[in-house]
């Protein structure tokens, strides 16, 4: 992890305010959903992608029934038998 060189304090109700220049750089725009992540004694922010139910995958992730499937697995169900 690289360091921004930037500090925020967080205000009463517990927000920060992102950079314009890191928004920027990580076309990050307003409404954005964004993960929080802890690694040990270190809070990651990402950009949310989904991932597959299933793999976990975060590639040709589309939704389905208000779930996320990868493609893979999606071609993988389809092969399954069917059943009466």
């Amino acid at each position: 992890m690289k360091p921004a060189g930037v500090v925020r304090k967080v205000d009463q109700l517990g927000r920060i305010v992102l950079p314009k220049s890191l928004r920027k750089r990580y076309q990050m725009n307003e409404g954005d959903p964004v993960e929080i992540l802890v690694q040990g004694d270190h809070i990651i922010l990402e950009r949310y992608r989904p991932k597959c139910v299933f793999c976990g995958s975060m590639d040709g992730v589309s939704e389905f029934k208000e779930r996320y499937i990868c493609s893979q697995c999606m071609s993988e169900m389809q092969q399954l038998p069917k059943h009466a």
